[in-house]
């Protein structure tokens, strides 16, 4: 169960039992919303969960749950972890897969009894009927239950659907077998239908068992996601080595980690040095160095020593945790078309219900009696045929297995809008800076004017003015020699020049650092080899830094943020995905001239603010144009936000993430692709769905009814009614499967 609260509106998500048809999640909306304080219910069919949101000081848990089980469902507010769920859900896979084989092995011999040997035995009905009052009452239980409650609030749904055709036909055929003499008195023979009772609730049950098994393969993203994390965590209290349950670690814990384990929290370390793989986060195979001050995250692995971190952050609050209810709440969310489908099943069992009626006066107006045994077994057949269990899988099914690929190939979806509306995007707008680049600056280039001097000694001099200042750029040229271990002097004197660059005097010799102005100013004389490797560099979009003493400049140093190694293939991506992808950037002309010739950009726009870069979006959007805008900055949050589709970085900012539909965990423009790609492919799934939902009770129904009879003599026999309907939505929820093998 998530929950989250915002002012003094909780949204929460229950796990949803007792429900067998679209029209039983339509019946908990309805239900709940109708409900004070509650401002919204939507109920995931395939994913059994219910996200509502409602006032706690108007309407309580416990409340919602009273009214869910007035209409015979139930859900749990009571907090549950994920392995409880799964064993209330194995539980009651198994008491269904029981029901089902006995069931089937009793509906066998009604079966061949019924077929083949009605005329044989005296004693045949009598049997039949021993053997299908427990599939009936026993077995087909739920059905009658779930019927009665729907129907003491005017409902009904697909439990009334089968208990009405089975009750019925057992109903008849016990009148027939314990008083036959009414129909033979009257020139008609007592048939009975004690095989088509105890087949179709056979067939039926065997459907929901298939369904739920499908359905419970449509989330192995999360079941995959609960997984990374361990149940049991090694900490130091007072001074003592414990072992406990993951829910009971305390931020500020210090926990024990050895090689090859999970990290069960997001904590710091505070002791020991390793190698960790991240790649449930980044998606990059290399391990990453972590030593005393770095943070780990829950979820990867420990590779090699022996660790010690403080525990930041634990159980919900975890990366790990927002991933998990990223993807749950995805999944649970409904898609636009969902709420079409929601009403037409909300209104297609009363149809399906006036429809058996018609068919049953019909054959009796046009046969009399003598149709008495066709018209029962048409309108049993209307009845179970037209179930809207298809119609109802047909969406959240889809979504459910979109979102979860789409987890597991780190690219997190908010929401089934979202997922739904990627695949209209026509348009796809990058920000340069953290998107197509790395967003951190760093040393390309070193020209020295003379390479016979001593350069180490310089480039110690040169490290130290940089150590000094607090530009990115020296920060760049400070971290790369800092890295090569060198150690920084203290200057005689040191002065920051503004917009030019620093000053710095060493053993009464004065240095330079700075652009080509500040050299100018200061009169020193830049070697020609040195100023045309300069142009040279500043064309190939790179920050010049010259490094002189009184008199020359000893050497030139390039400065640049590196394009990610992914960018040019992802953005080719793109384009052969049919988007038209653009290049937004707050930085000069010439730089972004530089990196959209290197990664393929054709359209690019530079030195914008963020304020501009919202504007263009909206100037695409007028000219109809469905965009989806690629961030990872607060500079981008505004154009994000502005955008139809708002995709960000998962190594980009909190606000940017909050902002964005989609995040991308590895930060590979790969997976922009990748996300449109899936939806496209989500949204042709769910349109298949519907249409054979559709199309099979189109279809079916008019067959079931007996249009097909007056000219061929066939009826269909409602044991085949309701195989169809089984397979129906197996075929559904097999279809949806079929996501799980898309290549993003």
């Amino acid at each position: 169960m998530a929950t989250t609260t915002e002012s003094k509106l909780t949204k929460t998500t229950f796990p949803v039992e007792g429900m067998s048809c679209a029209s039983c999640a339509g019946s908990i909306e309805s239900m709940l919303r109708s409900q004070e304080g509650v401002q919204e219910a939507n109920v995931n069919f395939a994913g059994k969960t219910l996200q509502v949101a409602y006032e706690p000081e108007k309407v309580s848990p416990e409340q919602l749950r009273e009214t869910v089980q007035e209409i015979g469902f139930d859900i749990l507010v009571e907090k549950k972890t994920q392995e409880e769920l799964e064993e209330r859900q194995a539980a009651a896979l198994t008491k269904l897969k029981r029901k089902t084989i006995v069931a089937g092995v009793l509906a066998l011999p009604v079966f061949v009894l019924g077929m083949f040997f009605h005329d044989t035995f005296a004693w045949g009905n009598w049997v039949s009927l021993l053997l299908t009052a427990p599939i009936l009452l026993w077995a087909g239980q739920r059905f009658f239950v779930g019927a009665w409650a729907q129907a003491k609030h005017f409902r009904a749904n697909m439990d009334t659907l089968v208990a009405l055709s089975t009750g019925i036909a057992f109903l008849f055929s016990l009148f027939n077998t314990v008083y036959p003499e009414f129909f033979l008195s009257r020139g008609l023979m007592p048939h009975v239908y004690y095989e088509a009772v105890a087949v179709i609730i056979a067939f039926i049950l065997l459907g929901k068992y298939l369904e739920e098994n499908a359905k419970d393969r449509s989330s192995s993203a999360i079941k995959k996601l609960m997984g990374l994390q361990p149940k049991t965590v090694r900490v130091i209290r007072n001074g003592s080595e414990l072992e406990i349950k993951i829910e009971e670690v305390q931020v500020g814990d210090k926990v024990l980690l050895l090689p090859g384990e999970r990290v069960p929290v997001d904590g710091e370390v505070v002791a020991g040095t390793t190698y960790v793989d991240e790649s449930m986060l980044s998606g990059e195979p290399l391990p990453v160095q972590k030593q005393a001050g770095d943070m780990l995250f829950a979820g990867t692995i420990n590779q090699k020593g022996s660790l010690q971190l403080v525990a930041r952050k634990t159980g919900g609050e975890t990366m790990l945790a927002h991933i998990i209810k990223l993807v749950q709440e995805a999944q649970g969310s409904k898609a636009p078309v969902q709420k079409l489908v929601d009403k037409i099943a909300g209104i297609f069992v009363p149809i399906v219900l006036v429809i058996a009626v018609l068919t049953f006066v019909a054959w009796l107006i046009v046969g009399g009696e003598a149709y008495l045994s066709e018209a029962l077994l048409s309108t049993i057949s209307v009845l179970v045929i037209a179930c809207p269990c298809a119609l109802g899988l047909a969406t959240p099914t889809a979504i459910m297995v979109g979102v979860g690929r789409g987890a597991e190939n780190g690219i997190l979806i908010k929401d089934a809008v979202s997922l739904e509306r990627a695949h209209k995007a026509d348009v796809v707008i990058l920000d340069k800076t953290g998107t197509i680049t790395l967003g951190k600056p760093s040393v390309t280039d070193v020209v020295w004017a003379d390479e016979t001097v001593a350069q180490e000694r310089l480039e110690q001099l040169f490290f130290s003015m940089e150590a000094q200042s607090e530009h990115p750029i020296a920060q760049a040229i400070y971290t790369f020699y800092r890295e090569k271990g060198l150690q920084a002097l203290q200057p005689a004197s040191f002065n920051s020049l503004t917009g030019l660059g620093v000053e710095a005097v060493f053993e009464g010799t004065r240095y330079y650092s700075g652009n080509e102005k500040l050299l100018k100013q200061q009169h020193i004389q830049v070697p020609e080899h040195l100023l045309q490797a300069a142009r040279q560099l500043q064309e190939d979009a790179r920050t010049v830094i010259f490094f002189a003493d009184a008199t020359q400049a000893l050497a030139v140093f390039a400065v640049s943020d590196p394009i990610k190694p992914a960018s040019a293939e992802g953005i080719k991506a793109m384009q052969e995905a049919g988007l038209e992808v653009y290049m937004l950037t707050g930085d000069n002309q010439q730089t972004a001239a530089a990196v959209a010739r290197q990664v393929g950009v054709a359209h690019y726009k530079a030195e914008l603010l963020p304020n501009d870069k919202a504007d263009f979006v909206k100037k695409l959007q007028a000219e109809g144009k469905v965009v989806a805008m690629v961030g990872d900055g607060i500079n981008d949050a505004q154009a994000l936000a502005t955008a139809d589709v708002s995709i960000a970085m998962g190594q980009g900012t909190d606000i940017a993430m909050d902002v964005a539909n989609i995040t991308l965990m590895r930060s590979d423009l790969m997976q922009v692709a990748g996300a449109v790609k899936l939806s496209r492919a989500t949204v042709q799934t769910i349109h298949q769905n519907l249409f054979w939902a559709f199309f099979y009770n189109v279809i079916c129904i008019p067959v079931a009814a007996g249009l097909l009879y007056p000219f061929t003599g066939f009826l269909l026999s409602p044991m085949v009614a309701g195989a169809a309907m089984a397979l129906s939505s197996v075929s559904v929820v097999g279809n949806s499967l079929r996501l799980r093998g898309k290549r993003l």
